[in-house]
């Protein structure tokens, strides 16, 4: 029998300690420690073989001497989420997926498992019945796939005793809070239980090839549940936002071995599950039958794909005394920081004004590209005057007021150029290189934020 023991656990990151501790050590937050019993297995086998499976044990080699491979990419017939996934589903990954409640983490996942032929893929359960799950599968897909199993089960022994019997291709859990494992004596979604349940399946994938995706829950802060770790195991952290109230989706890429760590995927939810969206400006920029002042378009960049956004910026005197200063879907500190450049460089008076900045689509954007864009907003809001739709910015603001270059300025050209726009506003400093012929639109460098004002304000 395994001896048995209790240690303290800190909810935010982990951290495991013998005693009670007021403030963790290694994330130093405050009140985080919980006491949990567990149970140390001293078996040598891992817990996802049986005891007649061989282990293949592990030996050093030179750098020099291990063999160089092509990673091998599972196509999921998904363009959004392979794109995500740096071009495919990479044999042995372990991805994880996070949301809130009723986002569409499931829908996504056994979309993914209804329709990618020629795969056995087996749907792991912890949350819902095969009756549930059924009926989700045939309003999303009239014929549902024949290689999807459904294994409705929490304990770990047993799913990978089915495992063994199945032999799939690709193993979807849902979620990774449900499962526990006899070899730890605490209760399911616990720091032990989940990062004991991760392991197993981490060293499944490592050692089988078969790609696994985890469903985890999220926190009230928006953040993935569980302990810290858990995103440093897994190989891929995927989060899917958007309002649950509204009908896009956003799924967005925090970590990636295999690809890039900025995609972007969006997916607008119908009654029959997630359709992609290949064209993201289609829901970033509005269709409007009149010019309307506090709007201007940006174009911006996602990992590898340009974008066309809308900013929305409202000025008006602030009514309660102190000016409110509000953004959504970009960060307030930068703003403060555009606003003080605005008073500073170009005598704009908006201390005692309230301003308020929306990004549409419900998209969030760290791209510095759009702060002419922001500027623009909102000196058009200001002064009541609308900003031909035609129009479009791409370039940063520094605290001088000067105009500063971005990265991959033809990207963001071309996408506009692709789409209609017939002028764009970029920082000079950008133009070396561009062969400006070849675009139909207007290429208009700039090098101060006075010099624009005076072009499009007069």
């Amino acid at each position: 029998m395994a001896k048995t023991k209790t240690a303290f656990f800190c909810q935010s990151c982990g951290y495991e300690s013998a005693k009670w501790l007021g403030k963790c050590p290694s994330c130093n937050q405050w009140n985080t420690f919980v006491e949990e019993v567990i149970e140390k297995n001293a078996s040598s086998v891992p817990t996802w073989k049986t005891e007649t499976s061989v282990r293949k044990l592990s030996k050093p080699s030179k750098v020099d001497e291990i063999e160089s491979s092509i990673e091998r990419r599972i196509l999921t017939g998904d363009k959004e989420l392979d794109r995500v996934l740096g071009g495919g589903l990479v044999e042995g990954s372990l991805v994880l997926i996070g949301g809130e409640p009723g986002i569409g983490k499931s829908t996504l996942m056994l979309q993914l498992a209804l329709n990618l032929k020629g795969k056995k893929i087996l749907y792991i359960s912890g949350e819902e019945s095969e009756q549930q799950i059924k009926m989700r599968a045939e309003r999303i897909k009239e014929s549902p796939s024949a290689d999807c199993y459904i294994l409705t089960e929490t304990s770990t022994q047993n799913i990978f005793k089915q495992i063994e019997i199945l032999e799939p291709e690709i193993l979807v859990v849902d979620s990774i809070q449900t499962l526990h494992s006899s070899h730890i004596d605490s209760t399911p979604g616990s720091v032990s239980q989940v990062r004991e349940c991760t392991a197993e399946l981490l060293r499944f994938a490592k050692e089988t090839g078969v790609p696994v995706f985890l469903i985890g829950h999220i926190t009230k802060d928006g953040a993935i549940a569980g302990p810290k770790i858990l995103e440093h195991m897994v190989d891929t952290v995927l989060q899917f936002e958007g309002d649950r109230h509204h009908v896009y989706r956003i799924l967005r890429s925090i970590k990636n071995r295999f690809g890039a760590a900025a995609e972007l995927g969006i997916y607008e939810m119908q009654g029959s599950g997630l359709r992609e969206v290949s064209n993201p400006s289609e829901i970033l920029l509005s269709q409007r039958d009149e010019e309307l002042s506090g709007i201007a378009v940006s174009a911006m960049l996602e990992g590898a794909r340009p974008m066309l956004i809308e900013t929305q910026a409202l000025v008006s005197a602030a009514a309660y005394g102190t000016p409110q200063r509000s953004a959504t879907g970009f960060d307030t500190k930068r703003m403060n920081m555009l606003l003080a450049v605005l008073e500073k460089r170009c005598g704009f008076r908006l201390s005692t004004q309230d301003v308020f900045l929306n990004i549409a689509g419900g998209i969030r954007v760290e791209d510095p590209a759009i702060d002419l864009a922001v500027l623009i907003a909102i000196i058009s809001s200001q002064q009541d005057i609308p900003i031909s739709s035609k129009n479009c910015f791409a370039a940063e603001v520094g605290l001088s007021g000067e105009i500063r270059a971005v990265n991959r300025i033809e990207q963001r050209i071309a996408e506009a150029d692709k789409l209609g726009f017939e002028t764009i506003y970029i920082s000079k400093y950008n133009l070396k290189g561009i062969d400006i012929a070849k675009y139909s639109l207007e290429i208009k460098a700039v090098s101060k934020i006075e010099e624009v004002f005076g072009m499009i304000f007069g």
